[in-house]
């Protein structure tokens, strides 16, 4: 089965990031607007509970942070997306670091670590281009705390649901 590890933003942010999913994102109707710790990977009944254990631990070494979202950028040439640009913090970077550690999957990313929210993907040169420029102008800026990230697991259907919730911080 298909996995990954994501930070969900607050409702408000969601709101903001899907008025423009909805027209030019189409997993859109997938998976809630978030921050990829880790992409996806393929894990076994068994094995999916000894990598949540690792989550648990992972989860336990951070303590709640402040996650601020200041302007809105593009990943072009390399590929089409539009995002909502986050501030890398220590904990962000950590995280994804320890996500992608020898004692978990130790698989490398195929990316090095932006951290981000899409907003917009699959577009022709010409979509980007006017989508991109429509969207740097209107900006966004946005802070909120970050206490928690989630395990999701990939449904037959393609869409995205939490298999389980770890909060940061000795609890």
């Amino acid at each position: 089965m298909n996995y990954g590890v994501v930070v969900f933003p607050s409702k408000s942010l969601q709101d903001k990031a899907n008025a423009y999913r909805k027209r030019y994102d189409p997993h859109y109707a997938l998976i809630t607007p978030h921050l990829t710790l880790k992409n996806v990977f393929s894990a076994g009944d068994s094995e999916i509970k000894d990598i949540a254990g690792k989550l648990r631990e992972i989860a336990k070494r951070y303590d709640p942070f402040n996650m601020r979202v200041y302007k809105i950028s593009s990943f072009q040439p390399v590929n089409n997306v539009i995002y909502f640009k986050v501030e890398p913090t220590p904990e962000l970077e950590g995280l994804h670091k320890d996500m992608h550690s020898p004692e978990f999957n130790g698989q490398e990313p195929e990316y090095a670590f932006v951290p981000h929210i899409t907003v917009a993907q699959n577009l022709s040169d010409d979509e980007h281009s006017d989508v991109f420029g429509s969207l740097r102008m209107l900006g966004v800026d946005h802070e909120e705390t970050v206490d928690r990230f989630h395990l999701l697991y990939q449904l037959e259907n393609g869409s995205w649901t939490v298999y389980e919730t770890f909060r940061l911080g000795k609890e």
